[in-house]
């Protein structure tokens, strides 16, 4: 299997979300389905369905989470420097100067409402490489997009 790329900051985050499920979620829906056995015939009880439901998503979550941290491959931003890569936090300008920040992370951690950039994202490998005062064009479903890199920091 490959490594996926994360910072030490995804990294922390599925760790503490793993902790979460694992110490106060899964002993929950334990006490949730223990709680909905007691009133008795299973098969026309919609609590206990819905609690074994919500156990499934739980254990898959807990797999899930488990097995990306497992192939983690934690790159600190601050120890890298130079042209666009994985963990650079990029300022960007678009053609109507609208004034984006972004920093490029692991499919894992993306957020592009907390300006987390996939680094599989037609925008992040657009910017892979590019330096400091680069123009760069985008091609999205929306169609293309011209974009000014304002700075670079790994911070």
């Amino acid at each position: 299997m490959d490594k996926i790329p994360m910072t030490p900051a995804g990294h922390r985050a599925l760790n503490g979300e793993l902790k979460q499920l694992k110490s106060v979620e899964r002993p929950a829906i334990i006490q949730a389905i223990a709680e909905a056995r007691a009133h008795g015939d299973l098969s026309e009880n919609a609590e206990y369905h819905s609690a074994k439901e919500k156990q499934s998503f739980i254990e898959g979550r807990i797999k899930e989470l488990e097995a990306m941290i497992a192939l983690a491959q934690v790159i600190d931003p601050k120890t890298l420097s130079g042209p666009i890569k994985f963990g650079a936090t990029v300022v960007l300008v678009d053609e109507d100067d609208a004034e984006r920040t972004y920093q490029i992370v692991g499919e894992a951690e993306a957020n592009i409402e907390k300006g987390l950039l996939n680094i599989n994202s037609p925008l992040a490998r657009a910017l892979i490489g590019k330096e400091e005062g680069d123009s760069v064009e985008v091609r999205t479903p929306g169609g293309a997009k011209d974009y000014e890199i304002v700075s670079v920091s790994y911070v």
